[in-house]
């Protein structure tokens, strides 16, 4: 069987991981897939069966990408980073794939150098194809000319394709990376990667949705802790203008203490339930009434996809600006209602939440073919290695 071998590494947030799980989803059971995750183990976080997972040594980062850091905290930077470049030229010795594909490799992540430069060194010289899967959205950096003369010199020598998850109609790559056209590989957009949306019966309905739900969450948990406290505050307000429940997940990573500090703030309400993770959310999200988030890739691509409402909240830190183009070209289309740090007061916010439930939005369609369109490049792919070979 062909083999596929997919890099995914996750240093702050969930959506690199969810995003790459629906591709590698989307290229079973045709090809035989090795997943490589990089990230801390998210342990109720499931895979497709048929899949091979390997997890190395995890790193993460803090908002402010101040540095890596080993999850392990026994271990060095330095022992955690030789680990994890053995297991990784270890894994791709025995896979032995027919295409590597690496989760934003060069445009970003390039601080994991150490490992991914000899990760393609190794594949190129194997005569394995090398793919860079990128969403819609790049991270900007302060010298951004010389980022993207470093990005294409990277492509230029190790790239077969480059595969752009978004809708050009909505976002072009170029306007966050603009040297698109000196990229000397395949160049596709796929549309939009989605999670698959549950119907609704009476056999998955939420018992939540029995009346009007506000849905609440901020990924993966390590940034956005401030909007869940203002809407934690605002409860009282809301209990008190209109019938409804909130469910809000915090996400798996967010500090013990700040979910702890969440649920005092709430104790004794009976609008609102606190969970940190659930595998059903985008059931959630389709049945909710409204949905408060930050602006990431995989949210907004449900709260498109399911039609929800949605108010949602940039992330800014490290001066990304990823998150607030995204929820800006998507008020400007009547889609969301944009949030600002501003709005984070309880009264205030409770008011535009009890205005923005009377509001439709404008339901926009975008090119949520995302997964069967990258199998199709893969698919082609692999014909011209059978070509060439």
């Amino acid at each position: 069987m062909k083999k596929v071998m997919f890099y995914c590494q996750h240093i702050l947030g969930m959506g690199h991981l969810v995003r790459s799980r629906e591709i590698v989803r989307g290229l079973l059971p045709e090809y035989q897939v090795c997943f490589i995750n990089g990230g801390e183990i998210i342990k109720e976080f499931p895979f497709p069966t048929g899949v091979e997972v390997v997890n190395i040594p995890a790193v993460k980062t803090n908002t402010e990408f101040q540095g890596l850091q080993p999850v392990d905290t026994s271990l060095s930077l330095d022992e955690v980073k030789e680990l994890r470049l053995n297991k990784l030229m270890k894994v791709f010795a025995e896979f032995q794939p027919d295409i590597l594909i690496i989760e934003l490799f060069p445009f970003g992540r390039r601080s994991f150098s150490f490992e991914l430069i000899p990760l393609v060194e190794q594949a190129k010289a194997s005569g394995t194809k090398i793919v860079s899967s990128l969403r819609d959205i790049v991270v900007t950096k302060q010298n951004q000319e010389r980022h993207e003369e470093k990005v294409c010199r990277l492509m230029n020598q190790y790239f077969d394709m480059l595969l752009i998850h978004g809708d050009r109609q909505f976002v072009e790559l170029e306007e966050s990376f603009s040297r698109v056209d000196d990229l000397n590989c395949q160049v596709h957009y796929t549309g939009y990667v989605t999670q698959p949306v549950p119907k609704v019966n009476e056999e998955n309905k939420l018992s939540s949705a029995q009346k009007p739900m506000i849905l609440a969450s901020v990924g993966g948990g390590r940034f956005g802790h401030e909007l869940l406290r203002c809407l934690a505050k605002a409860t009282p307000i809301l209990e008190r203008a209109l019938p409804h429940h909130i469910q809000m997940f915090t996400g798996p990573f967010m500090p013990e203490e700040v979910f702890q500090e969440l649920q005092a703030t709430v104790a004794g309400r009976t609008n609102i339930t606190i969970d940190r993770y659930t595998d059903r959310f985008l059931a959630y999200m389709q049945q909710a009434d409204l949905s408060i988030s930050m602006s990431g890739y995989n949210t907004t691509m449900n709260i498109l996809s399911t039609s929800v409402r949605a108010m949602i909240l940039p992330f800014t830190g490290n001066n990304d600006q990823e998150q607030t183009i995204r929820a800006q070209k998507l008020e400007k289309l009547g889609r969301v209602k944009a949030i600002s740090p501003e709005d984070l007061q309880p009264e205030k916010f409770a008011d535009q939440i009890i205005n923005y439930l009377q509001e439709q939005p404008n339901l926009t369609t975008f090119d949520f073919n995302g997964v069967a369109n990258t199998a199709t490049c893969i698919g082609k792919l692999f014909s011209q290695v059978e070509v060439a070979a």
